[in-house]
């Protein structure tokens, strides 16, 4: 039904985006454009801030480390001023459950037989299998070697402090408390600690990770508190969050080999990065391997996103499987390249570090001197001696060196 339409038979427009004079207000749908692609660029801007020539190193580095920060700020003061109404984030007004038909914690069997309990036990595996996967993965990234973390790992604990929690979660009705690997990578990206570098144009070097427990303290306390800060959040515009998650994602994809590879099937062979799988892996294995890795991607996400949703956790499981299949079409030594298990600068520090010594053996090989007192015996007769060997007219005739 149009406007005219539901005019003409007297209707009235209900809902929190009709206005008075209809069912839209102009230039929203404009404006939250601009704010979505202002907080990209902008949160990407002030992050490289401190590979910029402008202001000192602590100022810099300030910035950068708050680019999110200081871009959400800007962009709700930025859509305050302009006055367009923009969606913004929805926050309930009190501490409360959500339903007035339930309290804060929730029976577990509720009205349901008690045979469902013994049932839910075959979802609840596959739910299993799934939060492990994601947890141990997450933490696997986390500490690769090429953090250069110095503390250790604790898988396990990890694991004990997720179940506790998706306990007291389950018992009160709230989401999963589980990993959540594109805020955990950007948790540590923002901890990385480099060099002070003074020369001029001299990039500053990667010394590792500012190992504490702080951040993650003061994060879930603020968290907690944002509870009690819903007068504010709510001046939040959806555009601008929307655009905080998409620079979250893509900037956690820089350094991510599979994302390399991807970029490679637009780049032609004398425009590609020096990859230390390049130099060992025939580019069309690598494409092969990379398209592979892309399928098994698409149809996880269609599993995920159709009503055959519930075998999620077992196709994430099959793909061990298919991992082993890549055998028959690899060999170990193209894999143990392809599959990312040592760091880039590692495996290139050491690939650089042999072809070092084998240029420095073969150097010394050739610019060793002859030694004057050993004596060449030639392993071929003399022409000489085969001549009087072979001679027919002086057979049996022996001969007396003078």
């Amino acid at each position: 039904m149009s406007v005219q339409e539901c005019l003409g038979l007297n209707g009235q427009f209900v809902g929190t985006s009709c206005g008075h004079h209809g069912p839209y207000t102009p230039d929203v749908l404009f404006w939250s454009t601009i704010l979505f692609f202002s907080t990209v660029f902008m949160s990407a801007f002030l992050k490289e801030f401190k590979t910029s020539t402008y202001f000192p190193t602590k100022v810099r580095s300030m910035i950068s480390d708050f680019a999110v920060f200081i871009t959400i700020l800007t962009m709700v003061i930025l859509d305050y001023v302009v006055g367009v109404p923009s969606q913004k984030l929805q926050v309930p007004s009190k501490f409360q459950p959500t339903r007035d038909d339930r309290g804060w914690f929730i029976n577990p069997i509720g009205p349901n037989p008690w045979w469902t309990a013994l049932v839910a036990a075959i979802p609840a595996l596959l739910c299993t299998i799934l939060i492990f996967m994601d947890q141990q993965i997450t933490a696997v990234i986390i500490n690769r070697k090429e953090h250069k973390l110095l503390k250790g790992c604790g898988y396990h604990l990890d694991l004990l402090m997720v179940g506790m929690m998706l306990a007291v979660c389950s018992l009160m009705g709230l989401p999963w408390f589980v990993a959540a690997t594109v805020l955990s990578i950007t948790h540590v990206n923002s901890l990385k600690l480099e060099s002070e570098s003074s020369a001029p144009g001299e990039q500053p070097r990667f010394l590792g990770i500012r190992e504490q427990r702080l951040t993650g303290l003061m994060i879930f306390l603020l968290m907690g508190c944002s509870v009690f800060m819903t007068g504010a959040l709510q001046f939040i515009p959806m555009p601008v969050l929307y655009g905080v998650f998409l620079y979250m994602g893509a900037s956690s994809l820089k350094g991510i080999q599979f994302f390399d590879r991807l970029k490679l099937f637009g780049m032609p062979p004398k425009h590609q990065p020096d990859f230390i799988y390049l130099r060992h892996v025939p580019l069309r294995k690598v494409h092969l391997f990379t398209v592979t890795q892309l399928t098994c991607l698409v149809l996880l996400w269609v599993i995920k996103t159709s009503p055959a949703a519930i075998v999620f956790p077992m196709m994430v499981l099959a793909l061990v499987f298919v991992r082993k299949l890549l055998d028959l079409g690899f060999s170990k030594r193209e894999l143990s390249y392809l599959d990312d298990l040592m760091p880039e600068w590692k495996k290139k520090n050491l690939d650089d570090a042999t072809k070092i010594k084998e240029e420095e053996s073969e150097i010394m090989i050739e610019s060793k001197p002859e030694d004057s007192t050993t004596v060449q015996i030639p392993m071929e007769p003399c022409k000489t001696q085969l001549q009087k060997a072979h001679d027919p007219r002086i057979e049996g005739i022996a001969f007396i060196d003078e």
